[in-house]
C-alpha cells in the first residue's frame, strides 16, 4: 500500500494543529506509524487519500449501525439542506425526535439536545448535583465521559481517597469533588458512600463501557447500584454514548432491565452528525432552564441537519427491530471466527463481547475493570494492529477502545476479517 498522501498530509497538519490531529487517538501514537487521512467512506469500507481502501470496524466510534454513507441518511441530510443549515431557533424537527427518544429509551421522560456526548454529560452532572443540592458524584476508572474537566480524574491512594487531576488544567478544587470507584466493585461504592454520607449528588457511568476497551457488568452489579442509589438519594446516570440504540433499541438499560435516573446519548441520535442529549425523569428535567434554576444552552442545540439525520436513523431502528438480531448474528460470527483462530494456535487472549461490540485483549486474563484491562500486552496490539492494517482491516488505534460492527459487514466480508486476523495472529506471534 502506497501511503504518500497521507504521510504528506499528516507532516503538514503538524505544522498547524497540535499533535497533527483533531482528537488524540487519531494520531497513532499508540501503535505506531503515522495515521491515515481519509477521503471517503462508503459501507463497510474506508477509503484513505492514497485511494487503499479498508474493512473498517469503528464505524465513526459507534453511530455508523447501518454501515458508512447510508443512502437513507444522506437523503435526510440533502433534503434537510434545502432549507438551511441552522436557524438558532426552535424547529419541528426537535419535537420529533425528543418524541421518538423518549418512546425508544426506558429511563427518558424528557430530553435536551446538546451538540456532542462531552456536552451531554456535564450537563446531566450539573442538572444532578442542582436537583439533588449535593457537590460530589462518583465515576468509575476508565470510563470516559468526554473531555469536561471534572471527567478528567485519576485514582488516588485507594476507593474513598479524593481523585487528581489527570490533566494539566484541571484544578484541585475541581477534582476533590469526583471519587473514584473501580468497575463492577459494589464495595467499593458502598464505601464511598459511608465515607461521603448525604454528599454524593450521583453515580456516572458506562453501563457496559467501551473506552478500556469492551467490559461486561458482572451479574447484579447495575441492578446493585439502583437499589444504592433509591437507599441514598442519589442521581444514577448511564452514559449510553456508545451503547444507546446499539445494544438495543432502548440501550443497555432495556438490555439488562436496569433503569437510570438520567441517560446521556451520542452521535448515534444524529445519523453520524454531531449531536448529543441528555434525559430522564421529567421531575429531574424540569430543573433544567427555562423550566427550572439549572442553566444550560447553545445555539447549535437541535441543529436542523442533524436532527434530520437523526430522525432518519431512530425512526429505521424504531421500525425494523431485526437490525438488533442481524447486529447480534455479525458479532456472534466474528468473535467465534476469531476464537477459532487462538484455539487452533493454542493462545488464550480474551475476547469480550456483547453484540456488536467486541475487543480483543492481549492477555490471558479475565478483564472485568481498568486494573484487569491494563494487564493487555500493548506493544503486542500495537503490532497486530499493523499488521491487520496491511491486510486491509481498519481497526481502533488503541488497545483500549471498543470495535464497532455494522449491518454492511457481509457474510463474506466477516470470512476476510477472521483470515486477516488469522494471518496477523501468526506474523505478531512468530508462529
Amino acid at each position: 500500500m502506497r501511503k504518500d498522501r497521507s504521510k504528506a498530509l499528516f507532516e503538514k497538519a503538524k505544522q498547524f494543529i497540535p499533535g497533527g490531529v483533531n482528537s488524540p487517538v487519531r494520531a497513532f501514537r499508540a501503535v505506531g506509524g503515522d495515521p491515515l487521512f481519509i477521503k471517503r467512506a462508503d459501507g463497510a469500507f474506508i477509503y484513505d487519500e492514497d485511494d487503499n481502501a479498508y474493512i473498517e470496524l469503528i464505524n465513526s466510534w459507534g453511530p455508523m449501525i447501518l454501515g458508512h454513507n447510508h443512502p437513507m441518511i444522506r437523503e435526510a441530510i440533502v433534503r434537510a439542506l434545502e432549507n438551511g443549515t441552522s436557524f438558532g431557533a426552535p424547529t419541528a424537527r426537535e419535537v420529533e425526535i425528543a418524541e421518538l427518544i423518549i418512546s425508544m429509551v426506558p429511563s427518558v421522560e424528557k430530553v435536551r439536545m446538546v451538540n456532542s456526548g462531552t456536552e451531554a454529560t456535564m450537563s446531566a452532572i450539573r442538572v444532578a448535583r442542582g436537583y439533588t443540592g449535593r457537590d460530589k458524584f462518583i465515576k468509575m476508572e476508565g470510563h470516559y465521559h468526554g473531555h469536561g474537566d471534572s471527567f478528567l480524574i485519576s485514582a488516588g491512594s485507594g476507593a474513598i481517597t479524593m481523585g487528581n487531576p489527570d490533566s494539566p488544567g484541571v484544578t484541585f478544587g475541581t477534582a476533590k469533588d469526583t471519587l473514584l470507584a473501580p468497575y463492577n466493585s459494589l464495595e467499593a461504592i458502598e464505601s464511598l458512600v459511608a465515607a461521603n454520607p448525604n454528599e454524593i449528588a450521583a453515580i456516572i457511568l458506562e453501563p457496559v463501557p467501551g473506552n478500556m476497551g469492551l467490559v461486561l457488568p458482572k451479574p447484579g452489579y447495575l441492578e446493585g447500584l439502583r437499589k444504592i442509589c433509591d437507599r441514598e438519594g442519589i442521581v444514577l446516570i448511564f452514559d449510553e454514548v456508545m451503547t444507546g440504540f446499539r445494544l438495543a433499541k432502548g440501550g443497555a438499560q432495556e438490555l439488562f432491565g436496569v433503569t437510570p435516573d438520567m441517560t446521556t446519548l451520542g452521535k448515534i441520535i444524529g445519523g453520524g452528525m454531531p449531536v448529543g442529549a441528555y434525559g430522564g425523569k421529567k421531575e429531574i428535567m424540569d430543573f433544567v432552564s427555562p423550566s427550572g434554576p439549572v442553566y444550560q444552552a447553545g445555539t447549535l442545540s437541535g441543529n436542523p441537519i442533524a436532527m434530520a439525520a437523526g430522525l432518519a436513523m431512530l425512526r429505521h431502528l424504531d421500525s425494523h427491530p431485526e437490525v438488533f438480531l442481524q447486529l447480534n448474528a455479525i458479532g456472534d460470527s466474528l468473535v467465534t471466527g476469531f476464537r477459532s483462530v487462538l484455539d487452533e494456535l493454542g493462545l488464550n487472549f480474551t475476547i469480550n463481547q456483547l453484540g456488536s461490540m467486541y475487543t480483543l485483549f492481549f492477555t490471558d486474563q479475565e478483564v472485568y475493570d481498568f486494573e484487569t484491562a491494563k494487564k493487555s500486552d500493548t506493544a503486542l496490539f500495537g503490532r497486530y494492529f499493523q499488521a491487520m492494517l496491511s491486510r486491509g482491516i481498519y481497526l481502533a488505534p488503541s488497545q483500549y477502545e471498543s470495535l464497532f460492527l455494522s449491518t454492511a459487514l457481509t457474510e463474506d466480508l466477516v470470512g476476510k476479517i477472521v483470515t486477516a486476523h488469522g494471518e496477523s495472529i501468526i506474523e505478531v506471534m512468530g508462529r
